[in-house]
């Protein structure tokens, strides 16, 4: 079991299965998972963080893929264009999507100390969202909170 975001998991079998979503969902939809759009996604999987475009970019010129600008930021708008990834405004970075395929609004919590993301569902914001957008009779269709704070490791350190 390894950490990941402020609690321990299966990180090689959530590697795994986000792949094998994202391979399925692609399949599915007739949509191409190209060596360079998986490879990115393997890159934010593996390194379960917020990570910058050029971040990316320095593993896939390391690795071979190119060292271009448009090579990272192509796979990764495909990436947050389907789902298997998110953007994270406050830190100008990008995170892989841990509920790939589901319908969800998702929230980050960021840890203000150490950029460490959490990526968790808005339930209860969207039932308060829900009905402030019905009464203006306004149709949701994408919405994305991001929460700072202090996560557990930060916290007990201050």
């Amino acid at each position: 079991m390894e950490h990941v975001g402020f609690a321990q998991h299966d990180h090689h079998s959530c590697i795994e299965s986000a792949l094998n979503a994202a391979q399925a969902f692609c399949e599915q939809q007739k949509l191409q998972l190209t060596p360079i759009r998986k490879r990115v996604l393997e890159i934010l999987l593996e390194r379960h963080r917020a990570m910058g475009a050029y971040d990316i970019l320095e593993v896939l010129r390391d690795e071979g893929f190119g060292s271009q600008p448009p090579v990272a930021y192509r796979a990764l708008d495909f990436l947050v264009q389907h789902g298997f990834a998110h953007k994270i405004e406050r830190l100008n970075a990008f995170t892989a999507c841990m509920h790939p395929g589901e319908q969800h609004m998702p929230a980050f919590l960021i840890c203000r100390d150490c950029d460490k993301v959490v990526e968790t569902h808005m339930e209860a914001a969207k039932n308060l969202l829900g009905k402030a957008v019905r009464e203006v009779e306004f149709e949701v269709e994408q919405a994305v909170v991001e929460v700072i704070g202090l996560c557990p490791k930060c916290k007990s350190q201050a």
